[in-house]
């Protein structure tokens, strides 16, 4: 599966940060019991030159195994982890057992630290192995008394009790800590698990979505083409008809080859859907881009007596594919034009802030009914008789190829707005990720 590398990498940080607490844990441990040592000197006797270098040589051991995980920023495997705790088991032991015989006490404080290899076992290895390091770590302790009783005779019960209510509280965390243990290794097992179902029920539901996807479009493929190509079908039949005149030849000639542009025009829209290029940027005019789309768009509101207002404000330049956000920006104008009544008003305008450009297209016409501005940006979903339903996929496309956006930024009676955003020039030191619209997408 595709999440197994990244789970063995959180696998891996997490042996690494448990081993970094068991050092720091460690480094804790040795400096509370030399200062422990020191302040209670006149008990347990001033530290030796020996105990203070063994616990400098322990100190900076660990912080060389710290130094040494810290390092490691890709973390450490399993067979890793489990090799040096068991090295550091080991060290602990010695360390333990070489500051007792320093100290030459009965009731050396040292042996606190054999806690230490208990919990990396209870934390690493398996129930036997935890056992196996408390029973190892409780023989120590009593080997201890019972050598250091053999050279200062007599022995005393209370050091002998006391060594035993410490191997109690090591018998009880011991295996304490493992049952805790394993019961999140238990839970992370069957998260892990549960996390894997989800990833390949996603790449299914993934899967299936690009299927649909392709029967939608093959089926709106469909759809646009079976109309033109029965028309021109039709009219061939009738063209050829032997009863028909010239005339009426002539008429069905002219309806079959309309379908053909028609059909041409289809094919051409599918193909810049289905296979966008890519911009080819390059640095110019965002106000020159928006005059000219003006002019073009007056010529068409001429007839209607619609009025084009053009606000470019002041020059801005963007890097930019002039081909392409020139037909995004027309295909929105005329859709504006189609929406506006006789004698309305279509207003271009070019807003923008430190990071982008807002290519505004207004119409006054009427609101877009709340159930289409939901379907809008659908392939072949369209409210015009001749429309294809793919322009302003193809616009969107655009503006997200360029890394902007086009939404619907305003929806009312007299005031519907489609906006365009770009960022702007690097060269005029802007940068800007693409701002998204409001999840009501865009009008045909």
């Amino acid at each position: 599966m595709r999440t197994t590398p990244s789970i063995e990498r959180i696998e891996a940080q997490t042996f690494r940060r448990q081993q970094i607490a068991f050092c720091i844990l460690t480094l804790f441990v040795i400096a509370i019991l030399l200062l422990l040592h020191t302040l209670f000197a006149p008990l347990l006797g001033e530290p030796s030159k020996a105990v203070i270098l063994v616990l400098a040589l322990g100190f900076l051991l660990k912080i060389w195994e710290t130094m040494w995980l810290q390092g490691r920023r890709q973390g450490i495997t399993a067979r890793e982890a489990h090799l040096e705790t068991a090295i550091s088991i080991v060290g602990i032991f010695v360390l333990a057992v070489a500051l007792a015989f320093f100290t030459d006490r009965d009731d050396a404080p040292y042996f606190v630290l054999l806690a230490i290899p208990i919990l990396q076992c209870a934390y690493h290895c398996g129930l036997l192995a935890t056992i196996a390091t408390i029973v190892a770590a409780v023989g120590t302790m009593f080997a201890w008394i019972q050598h250091y009783f053999s050279i200062h005779p007599p022995a005393r019960p209370t050091e002998y009790l006391e060594t035993g209510m410490i191997a109690v509280i090591f018998c009880l965390t011991g295996p304490l800590v493992w049952f805790l243990i394993n019961q999140l290794k238990e839970r992370e097992a069957k998260l892990h698990e549960k996390v894997t179902e989800l990833e390949a029920a996603r790449e299914k539901l993934v899967s299936e979505e690009k299927l649909a996807a392709v029967g939608r479009f093959a089926s709106g493929i469909a759809h646009e083409i079976r109309n033109p190509v029965a028309m021109i079908a039709s009219s061939l039949a009738t063209a050829a008809y032997p009863a028909s005149d010239s005339r009426e030849r002539e008429e069905m000639f002219a309806i079959a080859a309309r379908e053909v542009k028609r059909l041409e025009s289809l094919t051409t829209d599918f193909l810049t859907y289905a296979r966008p290029s890519a911009p080819q940027r390059s640095l110019m005019s965002i106000g020159d881009i928006v005059r000219h789309i003006a002019d073009v768009t007056k010529m068409r509101a001429a007839d209607r007596s619609i009025e084009v207002i053009c606000q470019t404000g002041e020059e801005t330049f963007a890097e930019i594919d002039g081909a392409q956000i020139e037909g995004a920006l027309l295909n929105l104008s005329l859709n504006a034009l189609d929406a506006t009544p006789a004698g309305g008003r279509v207003k271009l305008q070019i807003r923008g802030d430190e990071s982008m450009v807002y290519l505004d297209v207004e119409n006054s016409g009427r609101a877009i009914p709340d159930l289409n501005l939901t379907r809008v940006f659908e392939p072949f979903f369209t409210t015009k008789p001749d429309g294809t339903g793919l322009g302003l996929a193809i616009a969107r496309g655009i503006a997200v190829a360029h890394g902007g956006d086009l939404c619907v930024s305003d929806n009312r009676d007299g005031a519907v707005v489609f906006t365009i955003t770009v960022p702007k020039s690097s060269l005029e030191a802007f940068s800007g990720e693409a701002s998204h619209g409001k999840d009501s997408d865009n009008r045909r």
